[in-house]
């Protein structure tokens, strides 16, 4: 057994191809068992396979544990591909408008497929039901209402619905009595301000010292309009089977909502660099990527071939891919993660040189199988199999 945790990894990847993606599924079982047991109690987990973008994984996570019940989906093409790949019980998690693809899912549907497709506007359910009135079948709906919070000056959250109250939500239940080829089945609201911003990042600075009051308030705030909102869906004899909620940073504030069925998770699974920053959980490191040590410009600086596989979202320094092993190797200020290299300053006590690797931590979860055509994967200290990502089945949904 390697004598640290670095060449556990270095033995394993410094004679390969690099730089190469890997999962370390002892470490993503671990978080499998670890998200069941925050979740456990009367709901159910559905994977936001954004956070994942690899088959293999996916229905490694949902053999895992009875809790995980389906999929939540980025593009109807990628549920209609997840379909194909024998996978059901699909949620898009945002809408879509492109006819071809409705028309596809609306045929899935008629052939027994369970797709049900994101909303959060009239207009939005004029053309669905106009397609799959054509098709001929019901297609099951699913409404975004907003979980954002505006404080005074602040705008807590994401811009995601336009359904920002409960006034709204009832507006757009009533608008389905229009319409003869849609049913509403499921809600969603996606509390993003709690479920994926940590309370410790040190690119927000001063910043985290009020993010824990926000967060309490903001929870206070969604939980009584989710609430009301399904009410107001059953009142009205809506089959309503899923109301949704959640993320990996939400799990116990979502799971104590009674009328809540499901919360979805992503980004535990993988435990990205962002992940690191909570103050209520911990997940295990399960995914990254290797990249190889080809010079050393200076005593103590060493040069990588590859790495600069930001992150989407805002810029800042925590979009770049976090520097992992070996401890105390780090990127210097003035170049960061490169486009074809990346050079590093080490302080650690590791000894190590050409053809070694550096290990580094995606800022967020499944951008990186965009990346890759494949995840190597990694048990009790060998490389146990190599499965392709999104990428390596040739499929780019986004």
């Amino acid at each position: 057994m390697p004598n640290s945790t670095y060449q556990y990894y270095n033995q394993l990847f410094k004679n390969l191809q690099l730089p190469l993606a890997y999962c370390d599924v002892d470490l993503l079982d671990k978080n499998c068992q670890d998200i069941a047991h925050r979740a456990e109690g009367n709901k159910t987990i559905r994977i936001a396979s954004k956070s994942v973008r690899c088959t293999a994984i996916l229905k490694r996570i949902l053999e895992s544990n009875p809790i995980y019940k389906g999929l939540m989906c980025f593009t109807g093409r990628e549920a209609l591909f997840l379909a194909e790949q024998g996978f059901d019980d699909l949620l898009l998690g945002y809408p879509i408008v492109n006819r071809d693809e409705i028309y596809d899912i609306c045929t899935a549907t008629k052939n027994g497929k369970k797709i049900i497709l994101m909303v959060d506007s009239n207009e939005h359910l004029k053309l669905i039901d106009a397609i799959a009135k054509e098709v001929g079948v019901v297609q099951p709906l699913c409404i975004d209402a907003d979980m954002s919070t505006d404080f005074p000056g602040l705008h807590f959250g994401v811009l995601r619905s336009p359904i920002t109250s409960v006034d709204a939500g009832k507006r757009l239940v009533d608008y389905f009595d229009n319409y003869e080829n849609i049913s509403l089945t499921a809600l969603m609201g996606y509390e993003a301000q709690v479920a994926g911003l940590g309370e410790n990042n040190p690119t927000n600075g001063i910043k985290n010292f009020v993010i824990p009051f926000l967060k309490k308030k903001s929870i206070a705030d969604y939980t009584k309009r989710r609430q009301e909102i399904v009410a107001y869906i059953k009142s009205k004899n809506h089959p309503l089977d899923i109301v949704h909620a959640g993320g990996t940073g939400s799990i116990e504030s979502s799971k104590q909502e009674d009328w809540v069925t499901e919360i979805t998770v992503g980004s535990g699974f993988y435990s990205p660099a962002l992940f690191d920053y909570y103050n209520d959980f911990k997940h295990q490191p399960a995914a990254g990527f290797a990249v190889q040590i080809v010079r050393k410009p200076k005593p103590d600086f060493y040069t990588c071939l590859g790495g600069g596989y930001i992150a989407s979202g805002a810029i800042g320094a925590d979009k770049q891919p976090k520097p992992y092993l070996p401890e105390g190797i780090v990127l210097t200020a003035n170049e960061g993660t490169g486009e074809v290299q990346t050079p590093c300053e080490y302080k650690g006590s590791e000894k190590i040189g050409l053809g070694d690797t550096v290990l580094f931590r995606h800022s967020k979860a499944g951008e990186l199988c965009e990346r890759f055509n494949e995840l190597h994967l990694i048990a009790n200290g060998q490389i146990i199999d190599k499965v392709p990502t999104y990428r390596g089945q040739g499929k780019c949904f986004l």
